[in-house]
């Protein structure tokens, strides 16, 4: 673990609940006086506190550092992804956050079971467990379309992952991208598609969803 996560860190005393924090209280054991750092994921900042008092549900931490250290790709990538199955998801997830992707932005494409449904805070915890264990000192986004229409209006020069004779260059200046479900885009969908570019993969199988996520990202973020 390479920080601990607090949405109030950088206050000037952070009170945490033991039971919340319980790899560091109870497993580890930290004592009073230990230093540990923490970041709250938005600012960029890494900050340190010392133990001041450990209770039976509650610790006291008082702030004795902070510093600005930034540890993120080099690049922002956004990746529209149309949903699959939720547990496929969160299985990816920590991947893609890894890699550096900034945001994701899930839609409800016409292939995509509208009986999936995102738990949100569940996968916010998963990506939060993600960054305290790779070091990535702001989280990646994530938001929810309803339609392919709605994300290509948010996103209108959004590059298309698809079978294409143009295929996706490491060094292709591409900042986003979508890539759909299982079973591919309708030919409804695909007639959305006239004013944007669209590109394929060099594999010459045919990739899962979440095969072809982790792929986009490796190849433009690694």
């Amino acid at each position: 673990m390479q920080f601990v996560y607090h949405p109030e860190a950088g206050e000037a005393l952070l009170r945490v609940d033991v039971r919340a924090y319980e790899h560091l209280f109870k497993v580890r054991r930290v004592a009073k006086d230990a230093l540990l750092y923490w970041r709250n994921l938005n600012d960029g900042v890494l900050y340190g506190y010392r133990i001041q008092e450990v209770g039976k549900k509650e610790a006291l931490l008082e702030r004795v550092s902070g510093e600005i250290l930034e540890i993120d790709a080099s690049k922002k990538m956004h990746i529209g992804w149309c949903v699959i199955d939720p547990k496929m998801i969160e299985k990816t997830l920590p991947m893609l956050n890894e890699l550096g992707v900034s945001k994701l932005s899930f839609i409800y494409a016409e292939f995509s079971q509208k009986s999936h449904k995102l738990d949100f805070d569940r996968m916010q915890r998963i990506v939060i467990n993600s960054c305290q264990q790779c070091g990535r000192s702001r989280w990646m986004e994530m938001e929810l379309f309803s339609s392919l229409q709605a994300y290509l209006e948010a996103y209108p020069t959004s590059t298309i992952l698809d079978f294409s004779q143009e295929t996706m260059k490491e060094s292709a200046e591409i900042s986003s991208i979508l890539i759909g479900p299982e079973g591919g885009f309708s030919e409804k969908e695909r007639n959305m598609f006239s004013n944007h570019t669209i590109v394929g993969l060099t594999c010459k199988t045919i990739l899962r969803s979440e095969t072809a996520v982790v792929a986009v990202a490796s190849k433009i973020l690694a």
